[in-house]
């Protein structure tokens, strides 16, 4: 897991160095990558679609094993808040657990809620977000506990 981070991490310095004079320019991104925490930590890839529209893709770790989340997000803006916006949409996981609340590979449906914010003239964008989701399996259901504040390099 440590490799896999330290792999990210890596991968995200050299898209960045050739990114750079493009991502600093305005409150508006197309791509960003980063880290995601919460309860854990993951890494998040956020890409624009178009204008309003965006997906993203985060690997989350932690103690319990690997869960892998795919979001589908509509942007909005807010009037007199440049470089704020508010986003909501639909997802799904895969999640990979070796847990008390049960061992296996389970699935789910996902939804967002949250605050995206890009810094005008630097190339750091901050989210902070809910994931709401349903797991199915055995002793599986409703999980409101996702989300997290995600801190990431823009492109």
């Amino acid at each position: 897991m440590k490799k896999v981070m330290v792999l990210a991490m890596a991968v995200s310095f050299v898209l960045a160095s050739q990114a750079q004079s493009k991502s600093t320019k305005g409150s508006t991104y197309e791509t960003a990558l980063g880290v995601k925490v919460w309860d854990g930590g993951g890494i998040s890839l956020k890409h624009f679609v178009s204008e309003n529209n965006a997906l993203e893709g985060i690997g989350y770790f932690w103690k319990q094993g690997l869960r892998i989340t795919g979001l589908y997000e509509i942007h909005g803006d807010f009037n007199d808040a440049g470089g704020l916006k508010w986003y909501i949409g639909p997802g799904a996981h895969v999640g990979f657990y070796n847990s008390k609340n049960g061992d296996g590979t389970f699935i789910g449906l996902d939804g967002v809620l949250g605050l995206d914010y890009k810094f005008n003239g630097a190339p750091i964008n901050l989210s902070l977000d809910w994931q709401p989701s349903f797991e199915f399996g055995t002793g599986r259901g409703f999980v409101g506990s996702w989300g997290g504040l995600g801190v990431r390099y823009t492109f």
